[in-house]
């Protein structure tokens, strides 16, 4: 009788699981839907799950121009993802004796400095990879975004000092690319191979993921990669890819969703491969995932959540009942991703996209993720699609406003004269950025070292102007406002974006400009 009621039970266990599941075709059309809701040309998905590779596949088109298939194979930039392989790099050579957590990086960049002394004497490895070191969100990221700058690798290390602090250090999570660059620095240094070389030979050839390179530059046949796309002005376009070569560590790694799921598993394996080689040791990988910035959750967090924060290189948090979510998100200019496991269950999910809207990653996860968690079906889609439209027509109507501003800005008599303002403006880690006027075209605003960033400067009133960017995909517009002498002269100016749209990267309020010439 007792036999009769286990196998019973573990029947019922078994339909349970089964039944979680979403199914292939009610999967199928979520994307499309997604696809069309958030005006997203291509989208590739896949799912591990208990030992097995349940779903992998392309929805949509890889690229507007070639209007080729996307499928499981097309190859897409994970961005950030890139992060959790800088810190798996990181702790093999914890393992190998080279390299502690807690070193302190002027052991091994001695050059390494900050805008606090003290901090930089004590900023440890660890805070290169956990976005505790006081500096602001994005802080210097316009040193490599957009691609087309200058900026190499000593640059990075020599202007993070100009970098003045928002917080205490190691008081409050804010995301930084910048630590991260150094952090691939330190591998480079104490390996003896360059980020890339590392990633591709000793994480990604034994993990098994035979498509994908460490940077964009690195893939020789393109023949099956997206083109980068996102709204502009109401109109979904493509967009050159955009990622510059020395922020590799923070996010240069181009995969695809097989690949990717190999990572999942290998990762779910305790980082052993199909060949039973062990990459990492229990005791770092254990610490990889492990807290090291906690973040607040919402009283009303959709998960039930009772911590989040930040590990070596990912997102932590529990979720309904304490299952255990390792994850992360990349964005570039043109496309975002998504990457989430779940290992007490053996699920991992993939979210690929060729455009830039959170929205429809977020859809797709969050839809499957509740299908395994037993949720009822909570139609991620409307509510993600009701605030993505709520979003984008907030954002509209302030840019809206300001050019009505700039248009009736036309007829004002206190507006400043063009000897007043034209000229050079420089900042200690962004370098010169230039002012001119033609008596035809108006102002022109233009950075030296990131040459892309060149736009119309206008007349807001007596004080402000708008830079409005050549190139209007970047949805990056911004204030700029002068400080006048006695004299009536600019001597300096600040910038600030117009619309909470704007890509964090787009540091501009970091910028402390005084005119030089």
């Amino acid at each position: 009788m007792i036999r009769k009621q286990l196998l019973t039970f573990i029947f019922f266990i078994s339909v349970l699981s089964i039944t979680a599941q979403i199914e292939e075709a009610q999967l199928d059309i979520l994307i499309k839907e997604t696809l069309t809701t958030f005006d997203v040309p291509g989208i590739s998905v896949g799912i591990f799950k208990d030992g097995k590779v349940v779903y992998a596949k392309g929805h949509g088109v890889r690229s507007l121009t070639n209007k080729k298939d996307m499928n499981d194979e097309t190859l897409v930039g994970v961005a950030s993802n890139s992060k959790g392989f800088t810190c798996f790099a990181l702790a093999m050579m914890v393992d190998a004796g080279k390299l502690n957590w807690d070193d302190k990086v002027r052991q091994h960049i001695p050059e390494f400095q900050l805008y606090d002394a003290w901090v930089a004497e004590n900023f440890t490895v660890r805070d290169l990879v956990t976005h505790r070191s006081g500096m602001g969100l994005g802080a210097g990221d316009l040193m490599f975004f957009p691609e087309g700058s200058d900026f190499d690798i000593n640059d990075v290390i020599n202007n993070v000092k100009y970098l003045e602090p928002e917080s205490s250090f190691r008081s409050e999570f804010a995301y930084n690319n910048n630590m991260f660059i150094i952090a691939g620095e330190v591998l480079k240094r104490v390996s003896g191979l360059s980020w890339e070389e590392f990633i591709e030979t000793k994480i990604m050839k034994p993990v098994g993921m035979t498509s994908s390179k460490a940077s964009y530059n690195r893939v020789s046949d393109k023949s099956n990669i997206i083109d980068a796309h996102t709204m502009a002005e109401g109109k979904v376009i493509q967009i050159p890819h955009d990622w510059s070569e020395t922020a590799n560590p923070a996010g240069g790694i181009v995969s695809n969703v097989p690949d990717m799921l190999a990572w999942a598993k290998f990762l779910m394996d305790d980082a052993v491969t199909l060949n039973g080689e062990r990459l990492l040791s229990e005791k770092q990988f254990h610490e990889l995932w492990q807290l090291q910035t906690p973040l607040s959750v919402s009283p009303n967090d959709s998960y039930n959540s009772n911590f989040k924060g930040y590990g070596l290189g990912w997102f932590l948090a529990d979720v309904k009942g304490g299952h255990k979510q390792v994850y992360h998100t990349g964005g570039l200019l043109g496309t975002v991703t998504q990457f989430t496991m779940i290992p007490d269950l053996d699920l991992g999910i993939v979210v690929l996209t060729n455009q830039m809207n959170g929205s429809a990653f977020n859809t797709i996860t969050n839809t499957i993720k509740d299908s395994y968690l037993g949720y009822e079906d909570r139609n991620w889609l409307k509510k993600y699609g009701d605030r993505n439209t709520d979003y984008i027509t907030y954002n509209d109507s302030i840019k809206a406003a300001v050019y009505s501003k700039v248009e009736k800005a036309k007829k004002l008599k206190s507006l400043p004269k063009p000897e007043q303002i034209v000229g050079t403006y420089t900042d200690d880690w962004f370098g010169d950025v230039i002012v001119s006027h033609d008596v035809k075209k108006g102002y022109t605003i233009k950075s030296e070292r990131s040459t892309r960033l060149i736009g119309e400067l206008l007349p807001l009133n007596a004080t402000t102007f708008v830079a409005k960017w050549n190139n209007r995909s970047y949805d990056a517009d911004v204030y700029v406002q002068f400080t006048f002498n006695e004299e009536g002269e600019a001597v300096s100016a600040t910038m600030n974006y117009i619309a909470p749209i704007t890509d964090f990267s787009f540091d501009f309020g970091d910028l402390e400009l005084k005119k030089t010439k």
